[in-house]
């Protein structure tokens, strides 16, 4: 396959006005563009954008695209929010409705001699369709690539460890026909360290699949402290694939708990947004990779993408970083939380939408997990269960090597089950009608109710017995049941439900003590993730403790822009809390951090903050005054 980088050239506009067309590189996010108002329909979900749908236009010429009769040509856009439209000279070629997952366009049969135009429709304007910052347009990498017309299927390599003692692994290939496939196992400096060949003959409904197995005597295992990679050549007539991979195998069960390579690890995970801050949803390689090395320097080992399936770059820092990865499907299923969001597509598009996921997935030894949707109640229902069971077995009909696991709010999924915050159009129209202005409800409703109670009222509601009853149906049909906001029902349910495996799926900082605790002697406890990481943009204000002569109010205004939430700041700067955490993992063996302000001032409230400390002692205007240290040891 011949993968050329098609993201210059590109013009862009809103889609419904006649302004002129400005030149871009990909990624690109157009959202930046839009007005921000009181007045937005997508108000503290956004940070206050009036979102616009936006037309990207591209020409190129057919001989700049070194192709022959019978070639495959396609494009990869490995991310378009939402609803993209793509025509070439006219005409429509592809369609995707997912936007945070990658898909293929076919040109193959549609280039014409000399100019084509290339045009992208990012349908962003049906407010509000997500409960955070989304970004709209073309906002990660595009990609050309050519294939000769007997060619290895686009995603067509896989590498499995199939036992990392004896560093056996297998390789299947899929090919558009019959044939004789070579491949070769390189090291990081390119010398060939195993070579075989084998027939792709055996007809899967998918192309041509040929399945070898081979033992590389000498290869080093991938772990999170020595992430050893290594790169696969498959050859197939005129065409090459490449993919890097490790070898490493992930186990999880009631016996033993989570390990990698046989050996227990402890997820010491944190979520975190798909945007890069001050860049927008742009998905920059090396924007992506200061994240990791910034969690990783940070003591996390885990992140848990929330709440969509993350960046092909993001998964390559993973991997050179070692760090572990837990990779989301969706935020909702049939029960909307926005009221233009993806849940009346899911149960239609889950199964392209998991095989996607999977596909952009395998070969990445930092994917350990799967997660297939963040705190939904549908989970409380009967038809719910039947779609956790349905989506976790098709997962393991994809991929078999890793398990499946669901974030469950557990005392929000029993208020939900009695009507209580749910979403519906009808509710959110009511309330604008009956005052004038929008009102929180489904998700924001809850997001508030746990700001004002405090992060206890969460845990303390998990622990009713109701709780149990309303998640224990899904819970059983999940390999690792998703706990989020639940850590008082750890020691209980490990008691009561002996071949349940936990993990703490979203959780408060404040409680990384108590899970270190209890996971050293669980292991069913296999891990937690914090919320959140890294700040970001949207769901303004859940996370920030802010003094009323700074923000004059609490309610998260127009002009703040970030949730608060991150044990980095929005900018990258480790706050205090992200050092109590080093400490509690055992990591730093003390730290302070210092109040800002003064002692005792009201502040807005939060349940996702911890601490509002910082570790630095100086700030203008307040010699003099009295304040809080904290340590941590």
């Amino acid at each position: 396959m011949n993968r050329i980088p098609f993201n210059t050239g590109w013009m862009c506009r809103p889609a419904a006005s006649e302004a002129e067309e400005v030149p871009v590189t990909i990624p690109h996010d157009a959202m930046q563009w839009d007005p921000k108002s009181a007045d937005s329909p997508s108000g503290v979900n956004s940070g206050w954008y009036s979102a616009r749908d936006y037309l990207y236009t591209k020409h190129f010429s057919s001989a700049d695209i070194r192709r022959s009769s019978g070639d495959l040509t396609l494009l990869e856009f490995e991310g378009v929010y939402r609803n993209a439209r793509i025509r070439l000279n006219g005409r429509l070629i592809a369609s995707h409705d997912y936007g945070y997952s990658g898909f293929y366009a076919d040109l193959s049969e549609y280039i014409a001699e000399g100019d084509n135009v290339l045009t992208v429709e990012a349908h962003n304007s049906d407010q509000p369709n997500c409960r955070w910052y989304s970004g709209t347009g073309i906002y990660r990498p595009v990609w050309l690539c050519v294939m000769p017309e007997r060619h290895i299927m686009p995603d067509g390599v896989r590498i499995t460890t199939v036992d990392y003692r004896t560093r056996r692994i297998a390789v299947d290939v899929r090919t558009s026909h019959p044939g004789v496939v070579y491949v070769s196992v390189l090291d990081v400096d390119g010398r060939s360290m195993a070579q075989f060949k084998a027939l792709s003959d055996r007809l899967d409904g998918q192309g041509n699949l040929m399945h070898e197995e081979c033992v590389i005597p000498d290869v080093r295992l991938w772990n999170t402290d020595e992430p050893n990679l290594y790169t696969c050549v498959v050859r197939f007539g005129d065409d090459e694939q490449r993919e890097v991979f490790g070898v490493r195998t992930v186990e999880c069960d009631a016996r033993r708990g989570f390990r990698i390579n046989g050996e227990r690890v402890i997820l010491r995970g944190c979520c975190l947004h798909h945007d890069n801050g001050l860049l927008g949803a742009c998905a920059y390689p090396a924007a992506e990779e200061r994240k990791v090395a910034l969690l990783k320097g940070g003591g996390y080992n885990a992140i848990r993408s929330a709440h969509n399936p993350c960046s092909k770059a993001l998964l390559d820092a993973y991997d050179r970083l070692g760090m572990l990865m837990l990779d989301e499907y969706v935020d909702g299923w049939y029960i909307h939380k926005t009221r233009y969001d993806y849940g009346t597509e899911v149960e239609a598009n889950y199964r392209d939408d998991l095989a996607d996921l999977v596909a952009k997935d395998y070969n990445h030894p930092s994917v350990i997990m799967y997660s297939i949707g963040n705190e939904v109640s549908e989970t409380a229902q009967p038809r719910g269960i039947a779609l956790t069971d349905a989506m976790t077995q098709y997962l393991h009909g994809l991929d078999a090597t890793r398990p499946v696991t669901c974030g469950v709010n557990i005392f929000f999924n029993f208020l939900s089950s009695m009507g209580l915050g749910v979403y519906t159009d009808e509710k959110a129209m009511k309330e604008i009608e009956h005052s004038g202005k929008k009102k929180a409800v489904g998700s924001e409703f809850f997001n508030r109710l746990a700001g004002i109670m405090g992060a206890d009222f969460m845990k303390f509601g998990a622990t009713l017995p109701p709780c149990d009853w309303k998640t224990r149906g899904a819970f059983a049909v999940m390999d690792v049941a998703g706990y989020n906001y639940g850590i008082r029902r750890y020691r209980h349910d490990l008691n009561r439900y002996p071949n349940r495996v936990i993990v703490g799926s979203e959780t408060f900082c404040s409680d990384a003590a108590r899970f270190w605790d209890l996971a050293q002697s669980n292991p069913r406890l296999i891990g937690d993730f914090v919320w959140s990481g890294m700040d970001y943009l949207g769901e303004v204000g859940i996370g920030s403790q802010e003094y009323a002569e700074y923000a004059k109010n609490f309610d998260g205004s127009l002009g703040w822009v970030s949730a608060g939430a991150g044990r980095f700041d929005l900018t990258g700067k480790p706050l205090a809390e992200a050092s109590y955490t080093q400490v509690v993992f055992g990591l730093k063996p003390i730290a302070i951090g210092v109040v800002p302000v003064g002692l005792g001032r009201e502040h807005s409230p939060s349940a996702w903050k911890m601490t509002n400390a910082v570790e630095s002692w100086s700030w203008d205007g307040q010699e003099g005054e009295r304040t809080q240290v904290e340590v941590y040891a």
